[in-house]
């Protein structure tokens, strides 16, 4: 099938090649220049794994193309929208302009029975408006919800877990809209995927729902955590415990510095936005205390490393090993890592930072921060702190690394490390309600 998809950001980018691997034909379109150059010439411009591989065998077969003139849509049978909705300034509630500015792009290349559809997290109620913008045009819409994790997104767009579609009230606009869909996934259903074909409330819902379930999910650890410092408990052990009761699970509970990234934080204000809107806001009141223990757990990392540097940070050596949200990304769209970097560096202390990607991404927002290897982070550093869990700080030799600071003193904010090896090395662990 002939598709476009409009938006090649870390959502669009990854989509666009996923299709081609599916057997599709794709035109990537985006306003962005310098982008659309460099994914033309099979360049990611965004560190996730896989994905140069595949854009390269992509680009390769002729069969993904990219371009910055929404002209290039006209003739594609299905138009996914996968732009970025970023919170409002000023407010929780999500930014909505460059949604509706794709749409309303695409309407003049528009065909009778073309569909158009919404990847991007949007508030309920969104795709029941931008339906009623594409319906003159003899297309129709449906909203089939992402459900990516950065790090995994070319599996989990390849392979999903799941697949929703929200589908126009129309029953013959629906089964229309249904079976373009079924063509587009054809391989993921054959494989037995399971589907939940819905309306399109629902469907917008079931991706903010998920995200925050997520986010609480997260937040109740940390929140044990919180009590577990307070009380001399192991919230690991505690995590470990309840996660064997099949109804909780162990995924997601792994107390530390708190979730970041471009979606679960904006995406839980926005929920809480739209809820307000809504007259429902009391239901979703319990949204804003996850996110005030998610921040909390990086003001906790910092006084951590303060309470260990004997009550100041000032002109000590701090090495902050990770500054991407999340391992296996670049991302530091809301990193607690980040956050918690800059804020060591406002306290006086003489911060290097380190990441095996997301130096660069960093140094653009951040100039007055330094940068630094991991051993030009590590060497003669009075306290080190682990913020993001990659394989190689994970796997870190604390006796080699012992050898290369000035002071043992180490904060995991992760729960990372075996405590056990760093201890009997002779460094001062402290983890975040870990004993």
């Amino acid at each position: 099938m002939k598709m476009s998809v409009i938006g090649c950001g870390y959502l669009g980018a990854v989509h666009a090649a996923s299709m081609v691997k599916l057997g599709h034909e794709v035109v990537g379109i985006d306003v962005d220049n310098a982008k659309i150059e460099a994914l033309a010439a099979g360049q990611s411009p965004i560190y996730e794994p896989g994905l140069p591989e595949l854009l390269v065998e992509s680009v390769g077969s002729g069969r993904l193309t990219f371009s910055t003139d929404p002209a290039a849509a006209k003739g594609s049978k299905v138009h996914f929208v996968a732009v970025g909705t970023p919170q409002k300034a000023g407010s929780y509630a999500a930014d909505l302009r460059f949604v509706d500015a794709a749409v309303q792009g695409l309407l003049p290349y528009l065909s009778e029975g073309d569909l158009v559809v919404g990847k991007s997290t949007v508030p309920v109620g969104t795709a029941e408006r931008l339906a009623k913008m594409v319906e003159p045009t003899g297309a129709r819409l449906a909203w089939n919800p992402e459900f990516l994790r950065e790090g995994f997104a070319v599996k989990d767009t390849i392979s999903p877990d799941r697949l929703v579609y929200g589908l126009p009230a129309d029953a013959g606009d629906a089964a229309r809209a249904k079976a373009l869909l079924d063509e587009v996934y054809a391989e993921a259903l054959a494989a037995d995927t399971p589907l939940v074909s819905t309306d399109y409330a629902t469907a917008e819902l079931v991706k903010v729902a998920a995200n925050a379930f997520l986010a609480t999910k997260i937040s109740f650890i940390n929140a044990m955590a919180e009590i577990s410092e307070a009380t001399g408990a192991d919230v690991t052990q505690l995590a470990d415990a309840i996660g064997y009761d099949a109804r909780i699970g162990r995924r997601f509970l792994n107390a530390g510095a708190g979730f970041g990234g471009g979606c679960l934080p904006k995406d839980i204000r926005a929920f809480s936005a739209r809820a307000e809107e809504l007259g429902k806001g009391e239901a979703l009141n319990f949204l804003k205390e996850v996110d005030g223990i998610n921040l909390r757990r990086r003001d906790r990392v910092v006084e951590l490393v303060v309470e260990a540097l004997g009550g100041s940070a000032y002109n000590k050596k701090v090495a902050v090993l990770g500054l991407a949200f999340k391992p296996d990304s670049d991302d530091i769209r809301d990193s607690p890592s980040l956050d918690v970097a800059v804020r060591l560096n406002g306290l006086g202390a003489n911060v290097v930072a380190s990441d095996p990607q997301a130096i660069a991404n960093s140094r653009r927002m951040h100039p007055q921060l330094v940068f630094g290897t991991t051993e030009e982070a590590l060497r003669d550093a009075d306290a080190v702190v682990v913020v993001t869990e990659w394989k190689e700080y994970r796997e870190l030799d604390p006796k080699a690394v012992g050898e290369m600071v000035t002071s043992k003193i180490v904060i995991d904010g992760r729960n990372c490390l075996d405590v056990a090896a760093w201890r009997d090395a002779g460094w001062k662990y402290t983890g975040m309600g870990r004993r």
